[in-house]
C-alpha cells in the first residue's frame, strides 16, 4: 500500500522564506500551512504554490499551533518543518526510503545544520542538532508547550536518518534577537504559571553555565568568531529567561 506524506508547517509573515522551503518538499503528497495572522503575502503566495492553507489567529503557543496544523493533514506520515528550513537532496532520498518501507511505532530523527551569521555551524551544540520530525500522523503529536515544544512519542523506536535539514536560524541578527527575547519571555511565563522560581544566584549561575557549555563543552571555539558570538548569545538568552522569571516571581513584570 502506498504511504502518503503530509508536510506540515506553521507560519507567520514568512513570504520571503517560503519559496525555497516549499521547493525542497514539492514532491510530498500534500503540504499543509497553518498561518497565525500574517500581514505580508504568506497566505497568497502559499496558495499560488499549491499549498493547502488554513488560518488560525488564536495563538496559544507553538505546541498547540502544531497540534492544530497536524489535525488538518490527511497523510499517513507527517514531516513537520518550519518555513526557515530546507530538505536537502540526501534527506529527501532518506525520507522516500522510509515511505517505501515504513515500520510501525518508529519516529525518525533528522540532523539540522543551523546557520548563524554567515556560516552553517559544525559545533557549539548546533550540529547535528537532531530533531524528531517524521512520524505516523495517527500515533504521535507535539506536546502543548508554548515554546520548545517537542514530539510526544513515548514507547517509539527512534531511527536516525541520513541527510540534513538546513535551518536558516540567524540570517539577520536584529530579527534573531527579537525572536530570542520573545522565546525567553514565553518560557519564563510558562514556568511562572507552573510555580517555578529562581533567585539572583540562579540567574547568574545559569547565564555563566550557558556561556561555558556552548564555548567549551560543545566546542564552540572550533566554529571561530561565530562560535564565540553564539556563546555570548546563548548566555544572553539564558539571562533573559531567568531574569524575566525572577521579575515575574516578584511582581516586576506583567503576566501573560
Amino acid at each position: 500500500m502506498y504511504t502518503r506524506l503530509s508536510v506540515v508547517m506553521i507560519a507567520k509573515n514568512a513570504a520571503e522564506l517560503l519559496p525555497d522551503c516549499l521547493a525542497s518538499v514539492q514532491w510530498a503528497d500534500e503540504i499543509i500551512l497553518l498561518d497565525s495572522g500574517s500581514d505580508d503575502s504568506t497566505v497568497e503566495l502559499a496558495k499560488s504554490l499549491g499549498v493547502k492553507v488554513h488560518v488560525n489567529t488564536d495563538w496559544q503557543g507553538y505546541g498547540i499551533q502544531r497540534q492544530r496544523a497536524q489535525a488538518l493533514a490527511t497523510g499517513d506520515y507527517v514531516l513537520m518543518i518550519d518555513t526557515d528550513e530546507r530538505v536537502t537532496p540526501e534527506l529527501e532520498q532518506a525520507l522516500r526510503a522510509v515511505l517505501s518501507a515504513p515500520e510501525p511505532d518508529v519516529v525518525y530523527s533528522i540532523a539540522r545544520r543551523n546557520y548563524f551569521l554567515g556560516r552553517f555551524m559544525r559545533h557549539s551544540g548546533w550540529y547535528p542538532d537532531r530533531v524528531l520530525r517524521l512520524y505516523e500522523r495517527e500515533k504521535w503529536q507535539y506536546n502543548a508547550n508554548r515554546v520548545h515544544e517537542s514530539l510526544e512519542c513515548r514507547g517509539a523506536k527512534v531511527v536516525e536518518l541520513k541527510g540534513d535539514l538546513e535551518h536558516l536560524t540567524c540570517r539577520d541578527f536584529a530579527d534573531f534577537q527579537r525572536k530570542q527575547l520573545a522565546y525567553a519571555t514565553a518560557w519564563a511565563q510558562e514556568r511562572h504559571q507552573k510555580g517555578k522560581k529562581t533567585s539572583l544566584t540562579g540567574v547568574f549561575s545559569h547565564t555563566i553555565g550557558a556561556f561555558l557549555k556552548t564555548l567549551v563543552l560543545r566546542a564552540g571555539f572550533l566554529d571561530g568568531a561565530q562560535g564565540w558570538l553564539l556563546a555570548v548569545v546563548n548566555a544572553q538568552y539564558t539571562f533573559n529567561k531567568y531574569t524575566e522569571l525572577w521579575a515575574l516571581n516578584r511582581g516586576f513584570s506583567k503576566k501573560a
